[in-house]
């Protein structure tokens, strides 16, 4: 395994990173769920009222076809201007598909992988209708799509600065997983939500793109709450982003019929949450730098 840069065991000693971010902070803030331009605009009133800095959000989970052109269009203008990275979801996606097999309880272990060429060039088509109202990050849960995505990029079929970040639903776990992940053009990788320090220390020292945290976790996950230990993982996984998502699940709040109000509220929340965590990093661990808004290197919309 070591031969092969993967190493032999999970990192026990929890070696201190020395990766940084292009700014050479160790940390920012990632808020998920921003599924409409009024739920954009909650997060930055209470942005704005807490003195918070937000710098990545992760948009439109019920997925980007569900919103109209106007929308977008709002929702890409409000985020350029407050230098916010949005990391758009494409739908269509396997679980809208008509495919059941993902629908039963062992077929879902099977992931959530597009069903034949034709949802490919689907997702794609999503993907390009967001880049043409200037949108540059986007949500990829499966390492086929990841890959040519990638290839397209290379290619300047769509802009080179794209940025793919890979979804927590693909799955993946170990050192190895997130090699192949940054090898396939991943930028930003999200591993399961249940990883010790050791196995992401593991991780850290086998990439160099950003390791995304989740510090507070859906109910339907397992409930995860880590923002004690948002210190320490700063200095083992730097750089990070630390994700925060509470509630009761991803089918309950990412629908196209929840509330306005309802995603408002807690995505207000979500930026409380941060201000505590933030302050206790900066309380305990002082030396773990947090970005500041508008980072020269986020995928921030570039409206026309």
């Amino acid at each position: 395994m070591e031969k092969h840069g993967v190493p032999g065991r999970d990192l026990y000693n929890l070696p201190t990173s020395m990766k940084r971010f292009p700014d050479k902070c160790h940390y920012r803030i990632e808020i998920s769920g921003v599924e409409r331009p009024s739920t954009l605009e909650a997060v930055i009133d209470e942005m704005d009222k807490r003195d918070v800095p937000v710098h990545r959000l992760i948009s439109m989970v019920m997925g980007a076809t569900l919103l109209t052109d106007d929308e977008l269009a709002q929702f890409a203008k409000i985020a350029h201007d407050a230098k916010l990275e949005v990391i758009v979801t494409p739908g269509p996606r396997t679980l809208w598909d008509i495919g059941a097999q993902v629908r039963t309880p062992e077929g879902a272990l099977s992931g959530i992988r597009f069903r034949g060429s034709d949802n490919l060039a689907y997702v794609i088509a999503d993907i390009k209708r967001a880049i043409d109202f200037g949108f540059r990050g986007f949500l990829v849960v499966d390492e086929g799509l990841l890959w040519l995505l990638n290839e397209m990029r290379k290619a300047g079929d769509i802009p080179k600065d794209m940025v793919f970040k890979v979804s927590i639903f693909a799955g993946h776990a170990n050192p190895a997983g997130a090699k192949l992940l940054e090898s396939l053009g991943a930028n930003t990788f999200n591993p399961v939500a249940d990883l010790t320090m050791p196995m992401l220390a593991a991780i850290r020292k086998t990439i160099d793109i950003p390791i995304d945290v989740h510090v507070f976790f859906l109910d339907s996950w397992g409930g995860f709450n880590r923002i004690w230990e948002a210190g320490e993982i700063t200095l083992v996984t730097a750089p990070c982003y630390f994700k925060i998502e509470p509630g009761a699940s991803v089918g309950a709040l990412y629908k196209p019929w929840v509330s306005p109000e309802s995603l408002a509220f807690l995505a207000r929340e979500k930026v409380k949450y941060a201000e505590t965590m933030i302050g206790l990093i900066e309380k305990n661990y002082p030396e773990a730098k947090l970005s500041k808004v508008g980072a020269k290197d986020l995928a921030i919309p570039k409206p026309k």
